[in-house]
């Protein structure tokens, strides 16, 4: 089977919880998924969850999780790029039939790689490894590469009225 490159970007909630939901379905039909976070770091609620499925899914976290409203240290640049040789060798080995990079777009928007980099993994992945990419202001070469392109839109959110992440929903 043929694997396409998604896109899953926007100022709407629900990107990660898009890809996370692609996973669940891979895994229920056998597939294999590698999951890789950048930026983020430390443990959500889908952790617990993707546990569940350790035979199938597996979860790396590449990020440190420090810098979201300020600017990335030599660490967070470090940890991003060791997440961007590991994905290397995860996409062409083609072990894994689905492959999230959750928050790529939001690693490239802090320079912690560049979007040359990131084109060159789409383009050396192996032809059955469906690829997704998600985090806000993918770039306009990162989407000219998609197959699919989801925007995420926010027309009302919570958050506006001071509500914070919740365990279980937000993280």
């Amino acid at each position: 089977m043929k694997g396409y490159v998604h896109v899953y970007t926007g100022e709407g909630k629900g990107k990660t919880t898009a890809a996370l939901g692609l996973a669940i379905r891979a895994a229920g039909a056998g597939h294999k998924v590698f999951i890789a976070q950048f930026v983020k770091g430390g443990r959500y609620s889908e952790h617990n969850a993707l546990e569940r499925f350790d035979d199938l899914i597996t979860v790396e976290q590449f990020g440190l999780g420090r810098f979201i409203y300020g600017a990335p240290s030599g660490s967070d640049v470090e940890a991003a790029r060791r997440g961007l040789e590991k994905i290397k060798g995860v996409l062409v080995s083609g072990a894994y039939q689905l492959v999230i990079l959750d928050e790529a777009n939001i690693a490239l928007y802090y320079n912690l790689f560049t979007a040359g980099e990131l084109v060159e993994l789409i383009d050396s992945r192996s032809e059955g490894t469906e690829l997704v990419l998600t985090g806000r202001h993918a770039p306009p070469e990162i989407m000219e590469k998609a197959d699919l392109v989801t925007e995420m839109k926010a027309v009302k959110h919570y958050y506006k009225d001071g509500v914070k992440a919740r365990i279980g929903i937000e993280k």
